[in-house]
This record gives structure tokens, C-alpha cells and sequence, in this order.
């Protein structure tokens, strides 16, 4: 099965995984958050296949906007569960790598508080997952 994204959809599937990593950052605000942003960006970057196409793509069609960390999570967490219903439906194997990717950007944005999340981090990483699991 062959995988047909919509200008839209590449939108979302981008609003997704970067905000994933922007969430991160905004809940490590008295960390090291443009640590967590870049790690977690670089990670993104790094994305193979039509997701890595996807992702790489430069464009400014992400709003990642906000005025707090609730604000930012009410409209990404639903972008992910959003894409991985998408995913699911048109290339398993594709929602399968699209989750590897978020999950790899995550873990490297957690891995600047000296290998391990503050508690801070792994709640929001936990809020990451589930929006990801709810497909």
C-alpha cells in the first residue's frame, strides 16, 4: 500500500513531530529547553523515507502556537493521534517508522538532563506516547 498524503496532512504529520519536540522544550523551561529543541530537532532531521521526505520538507505551514504549555499540547497531541490514525489506515509500516521518529526525537530531547528526563519531561513524554497509542 502506498502512502498518499494530502498538503494538509503533511501539515499535520509536521505539526505533530515538531511540536512533540516543542512540547518538550516548553516543559523544560527552566532546564536547558533550546537543548531539548535542538536534540529533538536533529533527530527529526535525521527522519529516512517518505516520513523523513515529509518532515524535511521546508515550509511554513507549522503554527505552533500558544501561551502556555496547555495551549501547545491541546494542539498537538491531537495532531499526533491524528496522523498515526492517518498512517494506520493508509501504511502501517509508515505509522510504525513515524512513531520511531517521534519516539527517537524524544529520546534524544530527554537525554540532556544527564541521560535520564526530570520528572517534568517524562510526564509530557508519557502525554506523547498516549496521544500516539490513541490511534
Amino acid at each position: 500500500m502506498s502512502l498518499t498524503l494530502t498538503d494538509q496532512d503533511k501539515t499535520t504529520l509536521r505539526t505533530a513531530a515538531y511540536g512533540a519536540v516543542s512540547l518538550l522544550a516548553a516543559a523544560d523551561a527552566t532546564g536547558s529547553p533550546h537543548k531539548v529543541a535542538t536534540e529533538g530537532s536533529i533527530a527529526l532531521a535525521s527522519a529516512t523515507g517518505p516520513i523523513g521526505h515529509v518532515l524535511a520538507a521546508k515550509t511554513r505551514d507549522i503554527k505552533l502556537n500558544g501561551k502556555s504549555v496547555a495551549e501547545l499540547a491541546d494542539h498537538v497531541l491531537p495532531a499526533l493521534t491524528a496522523t498515526m490514525s492517518l498512517l494506520n489506515k493508509q501504511a502501517p509500516a509508515e505509522a510504525d517508522d513515524f512513531r520511531n521518529t517521534v519516539n527517537v526525537a524524544v529520546e534524544a530531547a530527554a537525554r540532556t538532563h544527564q541521560g535520564r528526563p526530570s520528572p517534568t519531561l517524562a510526564d509530557m513524554i508519557r502525554k506523547i506516547t498516549a496521544a500516539l497509542d490513541a490511534a
